[in-house]
């Protein structure tokens, strides 16, 4: 029976940029004992749960073209966060541009530097059983 989720990884073509977006406009921690692989990379600290999120720098095979203006309609991981308002108006102060969730649900999309799509909601029960 699988249990939980470990983590989740995202392919990063500048690393330092990447570590800017998720270390500072998320407040993610970086977490400082990864392991010695044969490329570069940050692993990320999601929340007390265990659960990390492993940004690799490595070639994309994926094109940042033709992928959807709603990451909700794109591959993406979903987060849970303590305030999605107070997140969505940091992010929009910094930049990064955000589609609110077609189902009207307090949720939101955006991308990151390498057009990796996150998703940000306070509640995901509304999925479960």
């Amino acid at each position: 029976m699988i249990k939980s989720i470990a983590h989740a990884s995202f392919l990063v073509a500048d690393l330092q940029q990447s570590l800017t977006f998720y270390c500072e406009v998320l407040q993610i921690p970086q977490n400082m004992t990864r392991p010695n692989f044969p490329f570069d990379g940050a692993w990320l600290d999601l929340g007390d749960s265990g659960q990390q999120l492993h940004l690799m720098k490595l070639p994309n095979p994926d094109s940042k073209e033709g992928r959807p203006a709603h990451g909700g309609k794109d591959k993406h991981i979903a987060l849970v966060v303590d305030n999605v308002d107070e997140l969505a108006a940091r992010l929009e102060n910094s930049g990064v541009e955000i589609s609110r969730s077609k189902s009207g649900r307090p949720a939101f999309f955006c991308r990151d530097p390498d057009g990796n799509a996150l998703e940000f909601a306070e509640d995901f029960s509304i999925f479960k059983p």
